[in-house]
């Protein structure tokens, strides 16, 4: 007898995801050690460079950010001196704060240095060490902001507006469910996560009554254990309901709730599989 396939995900890729935060186009990523004026220390994020904001991550996985930067009105890039081997560091002076950053090698902190001028100067510096195919991704990327800039000024003033709204009041309408979304029942998510404990312990599925959700977890503390929660639609906020009920703005402030609140021993529960349109259409109309 063939074993019973798991219950398909809704689409989470990350790419897609973090691509719902904002319309800006991704022109480079990779971890930064940053230091902002509010930091005692150099904090490590997965970052990425959309149009002239950083977004941080907390990991590479992460599909909502936890700080960003616009560098739209860099002042200058200063170089500073390290002693530390394989690494380079340098200053974003802007007109409000100036922000340290520290690569985790020379190499990526020419690239960075590379990208973040070409984006912020509108032109692609000379005085960077790249090889020549960094170099042509420079000149592409210039090119695209360039044309990103133009189509901004001739956008209305609504549609500007509309782009420096916060994540939490962004809803997506084709795809506005968590990577660990899943069309299940209890039983079903329960069994998904005492299957698999290295997939994530936390699933987000439809409630009993099809217009609220539930969060199942598995905590593993002395014996495992599985927990429910109600997640109820209010407005269009979301309330937990726990001793003190939270409400948030979203699902996806939901999930990082539960993820925040445990220092990380929650992960939500997502398959290495990809989704296919079809299937992601079917999985959100279901719940309606």
């Amino acid at each position: 007898m063939m074993a019973k396939k798991p219950p398909k995900p809704a689409p989470r890729r990350i790419f897609q995801e973090r691509s719902k935060i904002t319309a800006l186009p991704l022109y480079f990523e990779g971890f930064l050690l940053v230091k902002r004026s509010e930091y005692q220390e150099y904090k490590h994020y997965w970052t990425e460079l959309r149009g002239t904001t950083l977004f941080f991550y907390t990991d590479k996985k992460s599909t909502i950010y936890v700080d960003k930067l616009d560098i739209i009105d860099l002042t200058c890039l200063a170089d500073q001196n390290s002693t530390e081997k394989n690494c380079a560091k340098f200053t974003l002076v802007l007109p409000k704060e100036e922000v340290h950053l520290k690569t985790e090698n020379t190499e990526s902190g020419e690239e960075w240095r590379g990208f973040i001028l070409t984006v912020t100067e509108l032109s692609v510096p000379l005085h960077v060490s790249l090889l020549p195919g960094q170099v042509i991704r420079l000149h592409e990327v210039l090119e695209r902001e360039k044309k990103r800039r133009t189509e901004t000024e001739q956008l209305p003033c609504s549609s500007l507006e509309k782009e420096k709204e916060p994540i939490e009041d962004y809803v997506d309408v084709l795809n506005p469910m968590p990577a660990c979304f899943y069309a299940v029942s209890r039983k079903e998510a329960t069994e998904m996560l005492e299957k698999n404990p290295s997939l994530g312990n936390m699933i987000l599925r439809p409630g009993s009554d099809s217009r609220n959700y539930s969060i199942t977890i598995r905590q593993e503390i002395d014996l495992p254990r599985i927990k429910h929660y109600k997640v109820m639609s209010v407005g269009q906020n979301y309330t937990i309901e726990l001793e003190k009920p939270v409400t948030l703005p979203n699902l996806f402030s939901v999930i990082d709730y539960f993820v925040k609140e445990t220092r990380g021993n929650l992960r939500p529960f997502i398959y290495s599989t990809d989704e296919t349109p079809e299937t992601r259409g079917f999985l959100v109309t279901s719940l309606k």
